[in-house]
């Protein structure tokens, strides 16, 4: 990390103040396994809190085994639905358990893939976009450069920033970024720290 800091600093001044007032980088990794994905669609369109709670209700429900797809399996969206899951993140959780069981998604495989592939496997499960696919990339397979393009508070971090009218198109975004690379997932991770607070711009 200290390498893609440095790298960072030296490259996009403006970038630079924000990652003195934020401090270490400090990105949290995941497995890159069938529950990492899972919790990334428990998580879609929720704020952390409340998603994070729903989690650990699934988990709970799951038992010693953990989030795996054969238990995912035995729960009905109506078992799901007292979770706080709703019909429609049920039928996602069950399409990814079923697709992960029939080899149609291979975890085992995705680390040797390139990124557009990896985006391209993991979409095949409805309720998995590009944005959830991105994430897994950045903080699953800790792919160092990836833009999730469609991410807003990655535009909203780099209207702040660089004292844009408005949030950039992915045109702009990519223009922006390009002095990041190949360092841009610890770029984002900056944006998104910075604009949660930890950085007073």
């Amino acid at each position: 990390m200290r390498k893609a800091v440095d790298h960072l600093t030296s490259a996009d001044p403006k970038l630079a103040t924000w990652i003195e007032r934020v401090g270490p980088c400090q990105i949290a990794f995941h497995p890159p396994e069938f529950s990492t994905l899972a919790r990334s669609v428990v998580f879609q369109q929720l704020s952390g809190k409340a998603a994070a709670t729903i989690y650990k209700r699934l988990e709970a429900a799951l038992g010693p085994k953990g989030v795996r797809p054969e238990g995912i399996l035995t729960l009905e969206p109506e078992q799901m639905r007292p979770l706080g899951l709703s019909g429609q993140k049920a039928k996602y959780l069950r399409s990814l358990a079923e697709k992960t069981l029939d080899g149609t998604i291979n975890f085992a495989q995705l680390p040797s893939m390139p990124d557009e592939e990896v985006i391209a496997h993991l979409t095949s499960a409805k309720g998995v976009g590009v944005w959830t696919a991105q994430m897994f990339l950045m903080f699953a397979l800790q792919r160092p450069d990836v833009l999730p393009l469609g991410d807003l508070g990655i535009r909203n971090a780099m209207q702040r920033l660089y004292r844009l009218r408005t949030p950039p198109k992915p045109e702009r975004m990519v223009k922006i970024a390009r002095p990041w690379r190949p360092y841009t997932t610890y770029a984002c991770w900056y944006l998104w720290r910075g604009l949660d607070g930890g950085a007073n711009l």
